[in-house]
């Protein structure tokens, strides 16, 4: 197969950036898109030209590194996927492919297709954890209804790639929010916690400079784990009730 691909090219967050179009070919249907961008740059070290920068870690749909924005899809075009798990027998031989970084406000580029997700620690570092004093007792000896701690589960699969606030016209954060307040607030160790957890998350998305949101459901549609906002409308519970309690 061969593509043309438009490459977003950016030296910092306060220069100008610019697509710059490569071609490239020989490329098997079964190989990884980022296997493709591996070739394509190896191929512009030997033309003598820098090649461009992207995240990647794990290759395996798990840390949520590899952030690119594929023909106006966050991690492409295929669905409950990362940009690792996408193959290029999903596009057609000769098709143009346009890789972008992440847009948002909050996520400055670095580098060409690199983006600071350092945000979404900070959102964390607010209230995304669960405080312990002394030896902390055993999870097994806390009898949890298994509908919750299915939920819980299901919101611990965010791996905080960022494809929610890339595809959100408003560039929100709340499905990321939403799912690691869920993923707390469903357990018995996450409740003594949960009115503070929830004012202070949101409070520093805001201060961060994410957008609101406007439920359109963009961000559950191209999460790569599908998570659902029905996490959103717990959070807004969480947050309602917490100022309430105020």
């Amino acid at each position: 197969m061969k593509f043309t691909v438009k490459v977003w090219r950016q030296k910092n967050a306060k220069a100008k950036g610019k697509f710059e179009t490569y071609r490239v070919e020989g490329i098997s249907p079964d190989t990884s898109f980022l296997e493709m961008l591996d070739i394509l740059n190896n191929q512009l070290i030997h033309e003598g030209k820098e090649p461009f920068a992207f995240d990647h870690d794990c290759r395996e749909g798990i840390c949520g590194m590899c952030s690119l924005y594929i023909n106006g899809r966050p991690h492409g075009p295929d669905d409950e996927i990362t940009t690792c798990q996408l193959h290029c027998r999903k596009f057609k031989d000769g098709d143009t492919i346009t890789v972008e970084p992440w847009r948002s406000a909050a996520f400055p580029v670095v580098k060409d297709l690199v983006v600071n997700r350092h945000a979404f620690d900070e959102i964390l570092q607010a209230g995304g954890f669960i405080s312990t004093t002394g030896i902390a007792p055993d999870a097994n000896i806390i009898p949890i209804r298994k509908q919750d701690a299915d939920e819980s589960m299901d919101a611990s699969a965010c791996i905080g790639c960022g494809a929610c606030v890339a595809t959100c016209k408003n560039g929100s954060a709340m499905l990321f929010v939403a799912a690691r307040v869920s993923a707390l607030a469903k357990l018995p160790q996450g409740r003594p916690e949960a009115a503070k957890r929830a004012k202070a998350m949101v409070a520093k998305m805001d201060e961060l400079g994410f957008g609101a949101c406007s439920n359109t459901g963009a961000c559950e549609a191209e999460c790569p784990k599908h998570i659902s906002i029905a996490h959103i409308a717990r959070l807004n519970r969480e947050f309602l009730l917490a100022n309430i309690q105020d």
